[in-house]
């Protein structure tokens, strides 16, 4: 990992272990979020909008409430996930997940909170235009909500055990894991406004990213390293999910992410040359190379 992203996971990790404040109520609420919030994980997303604002501007730190609440609703999707009703797992990250350590209850609860605290980051935002914070939580709810990230595990929920084309498999991953990736980049577009051109390039970029993360999650999930991973290998096959690997097989799968590797690239080719690329290639070879 270079060290611009080591740099910016540090600066992540930082605010997030004070984003949670302590509430007048006499619960734990607050140490149910927490403890999957800073749970550890690479902060791939809040550390790709960082990353792609960066490149477009000289001031990634307007991006910083963005990448929180990013963050924070993709840790309460996993606690979501973790569930008994959705994947039934126990661990993530090398950790009990959140509802063996709290609870059903009150894992949903931490969860519902992170979903709403994101937004009141973003509002609460003191250094970005009004106009622009409009803009963030628009494209938040619609990556997060029926239309995004939820509404492509429902579907990914309701095609368990069922036959599905890889049609419809790419239909579920653009949303369940591509959406909050695709937000990662075009937040920080919202905030830097670039031209037209650089603007679509970098939504195309997103689109691959996400594919690829997807298809090695699915890699992994087989021939993965279980200590590397935090967590059991082989719930695809135990939860009979269709995935690029069974549609696929494993050469096919592979040849799948090189593709959207390749396209990745010449993607940010597109852009003009005195836009220094070099992090969001590292965010490829990251996502192509990955063990967890």
């Amino acid at each position: 990992m270079n060290q611009k992203i080591n740099h910016l996971t540090e600066e992540i990790n930082q605010l997030l272990a004070t984003s949670i404040e302590e509430s007048l109520l006499d619960t734990n609420l607050e140490e149910s979020m927490r403890y999957s919030l800073n749970a550890g994980g690479k902060r791939i997303r809040p550390v790709l909008l960082l990353l792609t604002l960066d490149m477009l501007s000289n001031d990634y730190k307007l991006g910083f409430s963005s990448a929180l609440g990013l963050e924070m609703i993709h840790t309460y999707s996993l606690i979501h996930d973790d569930l008994p009703a959705m994947d039934d797992d126990d661990y993530r990250r090398g950790k009990l997940t959140n509802h063996k350590v709290f609870g059903e209850w009150k894992a949903i609860l931490a969860g519902d909170a992170l979903l709403t605290k994101a937004f009141d980051v973003i509002i609460n935002d003191t250094t970005l235009d009004d106009a622009i914070k409009v803009k963030l939580i628009r494209r938040l709810s619609f990556s997060s909500g029926h239309l995004g990230m939820v509404g492509g595990q429902t579907l990914d929920m309701q095609s368990e055990g069922s036959a599905i084309d890889l049609t419809t498999l790419e239909q579920i991953h653009n949303a369940k894991t591509g959406a909050l990736l695709k937000f990662a980049v075009m937040a920080a577009v919202d905030i830097a406004e670039p031209e037209t051109l650089v603007a679509t390039a970098l939504e195309q970029y997103s689109e691959h990213l996400g594919l690829m993360f997807q298809i090695k999650d699915d890699l992994l999930d087989i021939y993965g390293d279980e200590q590397k991973l935090g967590k059991a290998v082989g719930s695809d096959i135990e939860n009979d999910k269709s995935t690029y690997v069974s549609l696929l097989g494993r050469s096919g799968a592979e040849d799948k992410l090189a593709y959207h590797t390749q396209a990745a690239h010449q993607c940010l080719a597109q852009l003009p040359d005195h836009y220094n690329t070099e992090n969001l290639e590292a965010i490829i070879q990251l996502f192509n190379n990955r063990e967890s």
